[in-house]
């Protein structure tokens, strides 16, 4: 299982690996929830830099362009031909548009097996940090959403892996790292 997300935010591109900072705690608190461990999924984003602007001394995230999705797409290609996961879940819609092509909204996605040009499987859910911009009401049913979303893609790629044969003692390190 292959989770890809937007860009890295501010703490991540600290740190030098997705998901650390406050999108990644709501990660782990929904991969938990969905009783996957992060260690045993393999994380990603599909813009490999942090796209900022300056606000005072801060750096505030912004949405990657068009150009910059496409730039980083032979990376993100790369990680797939060589991770060859049986599902990939494509965290918010930049994610969706880099895995796969989608130009529509992850809500419209959600419900859809699509696919990305190596035949991996994708499924479309919420980016960790929507829910923590949502309001409070909003963020529940899509924190709900999310977990279900997890344990549909785990179900899809037991089966899948299954059909395949494959063994889950040879996965691919999480985290990008190798």
């Amino acid at each position: 299982l292959m989770l890809v997300g937007e860009a890295p935010g501010d703490q991540e591109d600290l740190e030098g690996r997705p998901f650390v900072g406050p999108a990644g705690t709501v990660l782990d608190e929904v991969l938990q929830d969905a009783g996957l461990e992060r260690g045993a999924v393999y994380l990603t984003n599909s813009v490999k830099h942090f796209a900022w602007e300056p606000r005072g001394p801060r750096r505030l995230h912004r949405k990657p362009a068009p150009q910059e999705i496409d730039a980083c797409n032979g990376w993100l290609r790369e990680e797939l031909d060589t991770v060859r996961p049986a599902v990939a879940v494509a965290l918010g819609a930049t994610a969706l548009r880099a895995l796969c092509g989608w130009r529509g909204s992850v809500k419209d996605a959600r419900h859809e097996i699509l696919h990305a040009p190596e035949g991996v499987r994708v499924i479309a859910t919420w980016h960790p940090a929507a829910i923590l911009r949502a309001p409070p009401a909003a963020a529940e049913r899509m924190r709900i959403e999310l977990v279900g979303d997890l344990v549909r893609a785990a179900r899809e790629a037991r089966r899948l892996d299954e059909e395949a044969g494959r063994d889950e003692e040879h996965a691919e390190p999480a985290d990008g790292t190798r």
